[in-house]
């Protein structure tokens, strides 16, 4: 018993067993009890150190699952022969000083929206059903639940004309997980053409994953069919409802082009994204392209993200059905990203008509700040707006300005915009020009916000 001399201590926190669990485990690297070595009997050393025998074979028993001991029948336990690295201080590095940087006074970003607009009381209802609901605690399909899929589907053909069914629908956590989903999908070799400028998330999806990409340009009616043939890509990534940055909403004309263009070639398809779809202030919203598509060739990507908020961390993409064999083969072990309990929440939310009430609100609300900004804008002598047409920002450029000093002054007047050059790899944008998200902004505190623009931009 003499490598027994710890003194177990009431007043340690640890458990008894994990007190002499971790005094032998001391005692082996120390080279106290070497390889070979027989421990004390567990009813000894019980007696010795005035313990319960469960307290003992716990601990021991913890040690030979390790690896450290092992028992030999009718005989008892003795030390491995393993190399046990002697301990060792190794202090930890002194954290990194955390950089404070302020909260900006306005909140210019693109990404965020309005939580006073949040429908939280019915939010929360609608989850505290869910969370009853014991079913929701197991493993759900790949696709996403069956129930949110139908619902989700029926929500789409009224409200923006996709023809789809529940079973093509894959629902997960963020757009940018589905990008990844439709990379492992479509074949590797395919060649994609992205918008310039345009969503740099995709471009950084795409050539993580080895993907080739080439950058197109947009002109007035968004992007150029006729770059886009010149360039050898079969997948095109659009967003013809509002495109971001530049603002553009593509016409029937344009969007002809290039639905007949994805069905001149077997393995040519579009990707629809339908970014900020829900919001349009000059005309009724345009039905999605995914609708016109006679080939079966459009892949249509949606999120709640800026309807609902950035943090419902819920998306979804519709599959052309000739893409379904492939997604299961590839993709359909995988269980599904999104939360079932905000599944279950989602799938009511539109069942009962609550997000089409939500989306009337949020956009009557939108439409106001955009209005009263622009009003407070025009004050700028020779200011140009863009993109105002729909969606929850809008392109404005001061002639004569340098965009570098218009984001350097915004900064320091606390309102921080970014530059339309942020969003470009190989375009060369219109000068002078910032982007402003207005979805973030108080009502109240837009007058200010402006106030702060047109003092930095003076």
């Amino acid at each position: 018993m003499d490598n027994f001399t710890l003194k177990l201590q009431a007043s340690d926190k640890r458990p008894l067993y994990e007190q002499l669990y971790r005094h032998i485990i001391t005692e082996l690297e120390a080279g106290r009890l070497r390889p070979g070595e027989k421990l004390p009997s567990k009813r000894a050393v019980c007696v010795h150190l005035k313990i319960s025998q469960s307290t003992v074979e716990t601990a021991y028993g913890m040690l030979s699952a390790e690896g450290y001991i092992y028992a030999r029948p009718k005989s008892g336990y003795y030390v491995s022969n393993i190399p046990v690295r002697p301990a060792r201080s190794h202090p930890l590095p002194p954290a990194p000083a955390k950089s404070e940087t302020p909260l900006p006074r306005f909140d210019f970003s693109t990404g965020a929206v309005d939580t006073g607009v949040f429908p939280y009381a019915s939010w929360a209802r609608l989850s505290r059903e869910a969370i009853s609901n014991p079913q929701l605690l197991q493993r759900g399909e790949a696709q996403g639940d069956l129930g949110f899929r139908q619902a989700l589907a029926a929500f789409l053909r009224e409200y923006r004309g996709v023809r789809c069914q529940a079973d093509q629908i894959v629902v997960g956590a963020g757009l940018e997980y589905l990008l990844n989903v439709l990379a492992q999908v479509l074949p590797w070799e395919s060649v994609y053409a992205l918008e310039d400028p345009g969503y740099r998330a995709a471009w950084q999806v795409l050539r993580s994953h080895g993907r080739q990409v080439r950058m197109i340009p947009l002109d007035n009616s968004g992007l150029r069919a006729d770059k886009l043939r010149e360039s050898g890509a079969n997948v095109a990534f659009v967003t013809p409802s509002h495109q971001f940055p530049l603002g553009i909403t593509m016409p029937a004309g344009r969007r002809a082009q290039l639905l007949a263009w994805s069905e001149e070639v077997e393995n040519r398809f579009l990707v629809e994204d339908d970014y900020d779809s829900e919001f349009r202030y000059a005309t009724r919203p345009i039905p999605a392209m995914q609708g016109l598509d006679g080939g079966d060739k459009v892949i249509y990507i949606g999120t709640f993200s800026r309807s609902i908020a950035p943090s419902i961390r819920a998306a979804y993409l519709v599959f052309p059905r000739r893409l379904l064999a492939a997604y299961q083969e590839r993709m359909g072990f995988a269980a599904s990203t999104l939360s079932r309990f905000e599944q279950q929440t989602l799938r009511a939310f539109l069942e009962r008509g609550l997000y089409s009430r939500h989306l009337r609100r949020s956009a009557n609300l939108y439409r106001k700040k955009q209005q009263l900004l622009l009003e407070e804008l025009s004050q700028l002598p020779g200011a140009e707006i863009a993109g105002a047409q729909a969606g929850l920002h809008f392109l404005l450029t001061l002639p004569g300005k340098d965009e570098a000093w218009l984001v350097a002054r915004a900064a320091a007047a606390g309102a921080p915009v970014r530059g339309l050059s942020e969003y470009c790899r190989d375009c060369i944008p219109p000068k002078s020009t910032v982007v402003l998200g207005f979805a973030g902004l108080k009502l109240e505190e837009i007058p200010q916000a402006a106030a702060a623009l047109r003092d930095a931009f003076s």
